[in-house]
Protein backbone atom coordinates (compact mmCIF):
# COMPACT_ATOMS: atom_id res chain seq x y z
CA UNK A 1 0.00 0.00 0.00
CA UNK A 2 2.12 3.54 -1.44
CA UNK A 3 1.70 6.41 0.78
CA UNK A 4 -0.77 8.36 -1.20
CA UNK A 5 -3.20 5.26 -0.78
CA UNK A 6 -2.86 4.59 2.95
CA UNK A 7 -3.31 8.62 3.86
CA UNK A 8 -6.84 8.74 1.87
CA UNK A 9 -8.00 5.62 2.77
CA UNK A 10 -7.46 6.47 6.46
CA UNK A 11 -8.93 10.02 5.70
CA UNK A 12 -12.16 7.71 4.14
CA UNK A 13 -12.63 5.96 7.56
CA UNK A 14 -13.16 9.49 9.73
CA UNK A 15 -15.79 10.80 7.01
CA UNK A 16 -18.61 10.94 9.53
CA UNK A 17 -21.00 8.27 8.40
CA UNK A 18 -18.76 6.63 6.46
CA UNK A 19 -18.25 2.29 7.96
CA UNK A 20 -16.62 -0.76 5.98
CA UNK A 21 -19.38 -1.42 4.02
CA UNK A 22 -19.56 2.33 2.83
CA UNK A 23 -16.53 2.53 2.31
CA UNK A 24 -16.26 -0.51 -0.02
CA UNK A 25 -19.00 0.58 -2.15
CA UNK A 26 -17.03 3.75 -2.88
CA UNK A 27 -13.98 2.62 -3.13
CA UNK A 28 -15.18 -0.05 -5.92
CA UNK A 29 -17.28 2.32 -7.80
CA UNK A 30 -14.47 5.00 -8.16
CA UNK A 31 -11.43 2.54 -7.85
CA UNK A 32 -9.48 4.42 -4.54
CA UNK A 33 -10.02 6.23 -1.83
CA UNK A 34 -7.84 9.41 -3.15
CA UNK A 35 -10.31 8.90 -6.48
CA UNK A 36 -13.57 8.93 -4.05
CA UNK A 37 -12.78 12.48 -2.50
CA UNK A 38 -12.34 13.48 -6.01
CA UNK A 39 -15.36 12.87 -7.49
CA UNK A 40 -17.73 15.42 -8.51
CA UNK A 41 -21.58 15.61 -6.63
CA UNK A 42 -23.22 13.39 -9.34
CA UNK A 43 -20.32 10.66 -9.26
CA UNK A 44 -21.29 10.61 -5.86
CA UNK A 45 -24.94 11.02 -5.71
CA UNK A 46 -25.15 8.60 -8.05
CA UNK A 47 -23.95 5.65 -6.08
CA UNK A 48 -26.66 3.90 -5.21
CA UNK A 49 -27.60 4.27 -0.85
CA UNK A 50 -25.39 7.38 -1.14
CA UNK A 51 -26.91 11.32 -0.54
CA UNK A 52 -26.40 14.37 -0.13
CA UNK A 53 -25.49 14.27 3.47
CA UNK A 54 -22.22 11.86 3.48
CA UNK A 55 -21.58 14.10 0.04
CA UNK A 56 -21.35 17.02 2.62
CA UNK A 57 -19.47 15.48 4.62
CA UNK A 58 -16.46 13.78 2.22
CA UNK A 59 -15.77 17.89 1.81
CA UNK A 60 -14.82 17.79 5.49
CA UNK A 61 -11.18 18.52 4.93
CA UNK A 62 -10.51 17.92 8.75
CA UNK A 63 -9.98 14.00 7.96
CA UNK A 64 -7.30 14.53 6.31
CA UNK A 65 -5.51 16.19 9.35
CA UNK A 66 -6.37 13.30 11.62
CA UNK A 67 -5.22 10.88 8.69
CA UNK A 68 -1.54 12.82 8.92
CA UNK A 69 -1.09 12.32 12.60
CA UNK A 70 -1.95 8.41 12.15
CA UNK A 71 -0.05 7.71 9.73
CA UNK A 72 2.85 8.95 11.32
CA UNK A 73 2.08 6.46 14.38
CA UNK A 74 2.23 3.64 12.01
CA UNK A 75 5.24 4.93 10.72
CA UNK A 76 7.06 5.14 13.53
CA UNK A 77 5.83 2.00 14.75
CA UNK A 78 6.81 -0.20 12.29
CA UNK A 79 2.94 -1.03 12.47
CA UNK A 80 1.46 -3.23 9.20
CA UNK A 81 -1.44 -1.84 7.46
CA UNK A 82 -3.17 -4.42 5.47
CA UNK A 83 -5.91 -3.28 2.67
CA UNK A 84 -9.12 -4.67 1.96
CA UNK A 85 -7.82 -5.02 -2.16
CA UNK A 86 -4.20 -6.32 -1.30
CA UNK A 87 -3.00 -9.69 -1.13
CA UNK A 88 -1.55 -9.48 1.87
CA UNK A 89 -5.14 -8.91 3.70
CA UNK A 90 -6.36 -12.08 5.58
CA UNK A 91 -8.10 -13.80 2.45
CA UNK A 92 -10.80 -15.19 4.98
CA UNK A 93 -11.50 -11.72 6.04
CA UNK A 94 -12.14 -10.71 2.19
CA UNK A 95 -15.47 -12.85 2.34
CA UNK A 96 -16.39 -10.87 5.37
CA UNK A 97 -19.06 -7.89 3.76
CA UNK A 98 -18.43 -6.23 7.13
CA UNK A 99 -15.19 -7.21 7.26
CA UNK A 100 -12.34 -3.78 7.88
CA UNK A 101 -11.56 -1.65 5.47
CA UNK A 102 -8.03 -1.35 7.05
CA UNK A 103 -6.17 -4.14 9.50
CA UNK A 104 -3.40 -2.87 11.49
CA UNK A 105 -1.16 -5.70 12.38
CA UNK A 106 2.25 -6.52 14.59
CA UNK A 107 4.55 -8.93 15.05
CA UNK A 108 5.36 -12.24 12.32
CA UNK A 109 1.84 -13.32 11.00
CA UNK A 110 1.64 -15.34 8.28
CA UNK A 111 -1.87 -16.67 7.30
CA UNK A 112 -1.27 -18.19 3.49
CA UNK A 113 -2.53 -21.33 3.56
CA UNK A 114 -2.50 -21.87 7.33
CA UNK A 115 -5.62 -24.02 9.01
CA UNK A 116 -6.97 -21.47 11.28
CA UNK A 117 -9.17 -21.66 14.42
CA UNK A 118 -10.57 -19.16 17.33
CA UNK A 119 -10.55 -19.79 20.62
CA UNK A 120 -12.85 -18.25 22.73
CA UNK A 121 -14.40 -18.11 26.05
CA UNK A 122 -15.55 -16.62 29.54
CA UNK A 123 -12.96 -14.53 31.41
CA UNK A 124 -13.66 -16.81 34.57
CA UNK A 125 -12.23 -19.56 33.19
CA UNK A 126 -12.55 -23.21 35.44
CA UNK A 127 -10.32 -25.86 35.45
CA UNK A 128 -12.49 -28.00 33.18
CA UNK A 129 -11.77 -25.18 30.42
CA UNK A 130 -8.01 -24.83 31.06
CA UNK A 131 -7.55 -28.72 30.79
CA UNK A 132 -9.80 -29.05 27.69
CA UNK A 133 -7.68 -26.26 25.84
CA UNK A 134 -4.34 -28.28 26.91
CA UNK A 135 -5.27 -30.99 25.44
CA UNK A 136 -6.58 -30.15 22.72
CA UNK A 137 -4.08 -27.92 21.21
CA UNK A 138 -1.42 -30.58 22.03
CA UNK A 139 -3.32 -33.16 19.68
CA UNK A 140 -3.51 -30.47 17.19
CA UNK A 141 0.09 -29.20 17.66
CA UNK A 142 1.06 -31.79 14.66
CA UNK A 143 -1.24 -29.87 12.02
CA UNK A 144 0.16 -26.40 12.85
CA UNK A 145 -3.04 -24.54 12.94
CA UNK A 146 -2.96 -20.72 14.07
CA UNK A 147 -4.57 -20.24 17.08
CA UNK A 148 -6.47 -17.01 16.89
CA UNK A 149 -8.55 -14.82 20.03
CA UNK A 150 -9.46 -11.64 21.87
CA UNK A 151 -6.11 -11.50 24.46
CA UNK A 152 -8.51 -11.19 27.21
CA UNK A 153 -8.46 -12.50 30.84
CA UNK A 154 -9.54 -16.46 30.92
CA UNK A 155 -9.99 -18.09 28.24
CA UNK A 156 -8.33 -15.95 25.45
CA UNK A 157 -5.21 -15.36 27.33
CA UNK A 158 -4.68 -19.32 27.79
CA UNK A 159 -5.64 -20.59 24.55
CA UNK A 160 -2.62 -17.62 23.76
CA UNK A 161 -0.31 -19.03 26.14
CA UNK A 162 -0.81 -22.94 25.29
CA UNK A 163 -0.58 -21.97 22.06
CA UNK A 164 3.13 -20.75 21.88
CA UNK A 165 3.94 -23.74 24.29
CA UNK A 166 3.57 -25.57 21.65
CA UNK A 167 5.16 -24.06 19.13
CA UNK A 168 1.92 -22.58 17.47
CA UNK A 169 1.33 -19.17 15.69
CA UNK A 170 -1.31 -17.07 17.85
CA UNK A 171 -2.82 -13.76 17.10
CA UNK A 172 -4.54 -11.63 19.76
CA UNK A 173 -6.99 -9.61 17.74
CA UNK A 174 -7.82 -6.58 20.34
CA UNK A 175 -10.71 -4.08 20.85
CA UNK A 176 -7.89 -0.86 20.77
CA UNK A 177 -5.07 0.79 19.08
CA UNK A 178 -1.55 -0.61 18.57
CA UNK A 179 0.12 2.14 21.39
CA UNK A 180 -1.38 0.02 24.08
CA UNK A 181 -1.92 -3.38 26.14
CA UNK A 182 -5.39 -4.37 27.63
CA UNK A 183 -5.25 -5.66 30.15
CA UNK A 184 -2.15 -4.07 31.38
CA UNK A 185 -1.24 -7.66 33.10
CA UNK A 186 -0.45 -8.94 29.68
CA UNK A 187 1.77 -6.83 28.69
CA UNK A 188 4.72 -9.30 29.99
CA UNK A 189 3.05 -11.77 26.92
CA UNK A 190 3.43 -9.13 24.43
CA UNK A 191 7.16 -9.52 22.95
CA UNK A 192 6.55 -13.38 23.17
CA UNK A 193 3.42 -13.43 20.89
CA UNK A 194 4.87 -11.07 18.34
CA UNK A 195 7.72 -13.62 18.27
CA UNK A 196 5.19 -16.50 17.49
CA UNK A 197 2.45 -14.61 15.75
CA UNK A 198 1.48 -11.29 16.75
CA UNK A 199 -2.08 -8.80 17.00
CA UNK A 200 -4.58 -7.22 14.40
CA UNK A 201 -6.95 -4.19 15.16
CA UNK A 202 -9.37 -2.12 12.98
CA UNK A 203 -8.85 0.80 15.83
CA UNK A 204 -6.58 3.91 15.22
CA UNK A 205 -4.04 4.70 18.14
CA UNK A 206 -6.80 7.20 19.29
CA UNK A 207 -8.81 4.07 20.40
CA UNK A 208 -9.40 3.19 23.81
CA UNK A 209 -10.56 -0.76 24.68
CA UNK A 210 -14.42 0.74 25.33
CA UNK A 211 -17.37 -1.71 25.18
CA UNK A 212 -18.76 -1.35 21.93
CA UNK A 213 -15.25 -1.94 20.81
CA UNK A 214 -14.94 -5.60 22.01
CA UNK A 215 -18.27 -6.26 20.17
CA UNK A 216 -16.80 -5.04 16.83
CA UNK A 217 -13.35 -6.91 17.59
CA UNK A 218 -15.65 -10.33 17.75
CA UNK A 219 -16.01 -9.98 14.57
CA UNK A 220 -12.44 -9.98 13.27
CA UNK A 221 -12.14 -13.06 14.93
CA UNK A 222 -15.16 -15.13 13.78
CA UNK A 223 -13.85 -13.68 10.10
CA UNK A 224 -10.30 -14.65 10.45
CA UNK A 225 -10.74 -18.04 11.15
CA UNK A 226 -11.92 -21.21 9.98
CA UNK A 227 -13.94 -22.36 12.57
CA UNK A 228 -14.44 -20.55 15.88
CA UNK A 229 -14.95 -22.98 19.25
CA UNK A 230 -16.61 -21.37 22.46
CA UNK A 231 -14.89 -23.58 25.68
CA UNK A 232 -16.81 -22.19 28.22
CA UNK A 233 -19.53 -19.53 28.49
CA UNK A 234 -22.21 -18.14 30.68
CA UNK A 235 -25.87 -17.89 29.21
CA UNK A 236 -24.56 -14.39 27.80
CA UNK A 237 -21.10 -12.99 27.28
CA UNK A 238 -19.03 -11.43 24.47
CA UNK A 239 -18.13 -15.27 23.42
CA UNK A 240 -21.55 -15.65 22.20
CA UNK A 241 -21.47 -12.62 19.85
CA UNK A 242 -18.59 -14.48 18.33
CA UNK A 243 -20.46 -17.52 17.97
CA UNK A 244 -23.03 -16.02 16.47
CA UNK A 245 -21.08 -13.81 13.66
CA UNK A 246 -19.35 -17.10 12.53
CA UNK A 247 -22.23 -18.41 11.96
CA UNK A 248 -23.44 -15.05 10.10
CA UNK A 249 -20.34 -16.25 8.04
CA UNK A 250 -21.38 -19.32 7.20
CA UNK A 251 -17.70 -20.82 9.64
CA UNK A 252 -17.95 -23.70 11.58
CA UNK A 253 -19.02 -23.37 15.37
CA UNK A 254 -18.16 -25.46 18.19
CA UNK A 255 -19.10 -25.50 21.58
CA UNK A 256 -17.60 -27.67 24.42
CA UNK A 257 -20.38 -29.14 26.60
CA UNK A 258 -20.37 -29.05 30.42
CA UNK A 259 -22.74 -30.53 33.23
CA UNK A 260 -25.89 -28.13 33.36
CA UNK A 261 -25.54 -27.50 36.58
CA UNK A 262 -22.43 -25.21 35.76
CA UNK A 263 -22.68 -21.45 35.43
CA UNK A 264 -20.05 -21.31 32.65
CA UNK A 265 -21.04 -24.25 30.33
CA UNK A 266 -24.60 -22.51 30.37
CA UNK A 267 -23.88 -20.88 27.24
CA UNK A 268 -22.16 -23.77 25.39
CA UNK A 269 -25.11 -25.95 26.48
CA UNK A 270 -27.59 -23.59 24.74
CA UNK A 271 -25.52 -23.16 21.32
CA UNK A 272 -25.61 -27.11 21.17
CA UNK A 273 -28.91 -27.36 22.07
CA UNK A 274 -29.95 -24.66 19.22
CA UNK A 275 -27.96 -26.06 17.29
CA UNK A 276 -25.43 -23.31 16.48
CA UNK A 277 -22.79 -25.18 17.49
CA UNK A 278 -21.04 -28.48 16.68
CA UNK A 279 -20.65 -30.52 20.19
CA UNK A 280 -16.72 -30.79 20.87
CA UNK A 281 -15.44 -33.41 22.91
CA UNK A 282 -12.03 -33.33 21.46
CA UNK A 283 -9.72 -33.08 18.40
CA UNK A 284 -11.05 -35.97 16.35
CA UNK A 285 -14.34 -34.13 16.31
CA UNK A 286 -12.56 -30.84 14.51
CA UNK A 287 -10.16 -33.21 12.38
CA UNK A 288 -13.99 -35.02 10.85
CA UNK A 289 -16.14 -32.29 10.75
CA UNK A 290 -13.54 -29.87 8.88
CA UNK A 291 -11.91 -32.93 6.93
CA UNK A 292 -8.76 -32.17 8.09
CA UNK A 293 -7.58 -35.60 7.98
CA UNK A 294 -7.96 -35.57 4.49
CA UNK A 295 -5.94 -32.57 3.67
CA UNK A 296 -2.82 -33.87 5.43
CA UNK A 297 -2.88 -36.91 3.59
CA UNK A 298 -2.90 -35.21 0.05
CA UNK A 299 0.95 -34.40 1.66
CA UNK A 300 2.06 -37.57 3.21
CA UNK A 301 1.62 -40.07 0.53
CA UNK A 302 1.35 -43.86 1.65
CA UNK A 303 4.69 -44.83 1.02
CA UNK A 304 5.83 -42.46 3.77
CA UNK A 305 3.82 -43.65 5.88
CA UNK A 306 5.34 -46.76 6.31
CA UNK A 307 8.73 -45.02 7.96
CA UNK A 308 6.78 -43.24 10.72
CA UNK A 309 7.20 -44.68 14.24
CA UNK A 310 4.48 -46.62 16.48
CA UNK A 311 4.13 -47.97 19.68
CA UNK A 312 3.78 -51.02 20.33
CA UNK A 313 -0.29 -51.39 20.53
CA UNK A 314 -0.28 -48.40 17.43
CA UNK A 315 1.38 -51.40 15.81
CA UNK A 316 -0.47 -53.76 16.90
CA UNK A 317 -3.92 -51.73 15.68
CA UNK A 318 -2.85 -51.09 12.44
CA UNK A 319 -1.47 -54.42 11.25
CA UNK A 320 -5.47 -55.38 12.36
CA UNK A 321 -7.11 -52.58 10.47
CA UNK A 322 -4.57 -53.62 7.52
CA UNK A 323 -5.86 -57.06 7.38
CA UNK A 324 -9.31 -56.38 8.26
CA UNK A 325 -10.22 -53.50 6.46
CA UNK A 326 -13.16 -50.95 8.36
CA UNK A 327 -14.20 -51.84 11.58
CA UNK A 328 -15.93 -50.47 14.83
CA UNK A 329 -14.02 -49.14 17.52
CA UNK A 330 -15.67 -52.13 20.21
CA UNK A 331 -14.14 -54.98 17.76
CA UNK A 332 -11.29 -53.17 17.29
CA UNK A 333 -10.77 -52.84 20.87
CA UNK A 334 -12.38 -56.85 21.28
CA UNK A 335 -9.79 -57.78 19.08
CA UNK A 336 -6.71 -56.14 19.87
CA UNK A 337 -7.38 -56.66 23.82
CA UNK A 338 -7.93 -53.19 24.45
CA UNK A 339 -9.94 -51.58 26.67
CA UNK A 340 -11.94 -48.53 25.16
CA UNK A 341 -10.09 -45.57 27.08
CA UNK A 342 -6.58 -46.88 25.63
CA UNK A 343 -8.19 -47.41 22.37
CA UNK A 344 -9.64 -44.20 22.06
CA UNK A 345 -6.40 -42.44 22.70
CA UNK A 346 -4.52 -44.20 20.83
CA UNK A 347 -6.67 -43.74 17.93
CA UNK A 348 -6.38 -40.19 17.62
CA UNK A 349 -3.12 -40.12 17.95
CA UNK A 350 -2.57 -42.65 14.81
CA UNK A 351 -5.37 -40.64 13.19
CA UNK A 352 -2.90 -37.69 13.67
CA UNK A 353 0.19 -39.41 12.28
CA UNK A 354 -1.69 -40.02 9.22
CA UNK A 355 -2.08 -44.29 9.50
CA UNK A 356 -5.47 -44.15 10.00
CA UNK A 357 -8.90 -42.52 9.30
CA UNK A 358 -12.26 -42.29 11.07
CA UNK A 359 -15.58 -42.97 9.78
CA UNK A 360 -18.67 -42.17 10.77
CA UNK A 361 -20.07 -44.59 12.95
CA UNK A 362 -17.22 -45.04 15.26
CA UNK A 363 -15.70 -47.03 12.17
CA UNK A 364 -12.23 -46.85 11.08
CA UNK A 365 -9.32 -47.84 8.60
CA UNK A 366 -5.64 -47.90 7.55
CA UNK A 367 -4.46 -45.30 5.67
Amino acid sequence: MTETELFNTLALMRVEGVGDIVAKKLINHMGSAEAVFKASRKQILSIEGVGEVLYNNLRNTGVFTLAESEMRFIYSQGIKPLYFMEANYPERLKHCVDGPLVLFGSGNINLEGRKTLSIVGTRQMTAYGADFIRKLLEDLAPLNPVIISGFAYGVDIHAHLVAMEHNLQTIGVVAHGLNQVYPKPHKKYVAAMEQNGGFFTEFWSTSNPDRENFVKRNRIVAGLSEATIIVESAEKGGSLITANVANDYNRDVFAVPGRITDKYSMGCNHLIKTQRANLLTGAADLLYMLNWELEEKKTKPVQKQLFIDLESDEQKIYDYLLKNGKELMDIIALNCDLPIYRLSSLLLTMELKGVIRPLPGKVFEAV
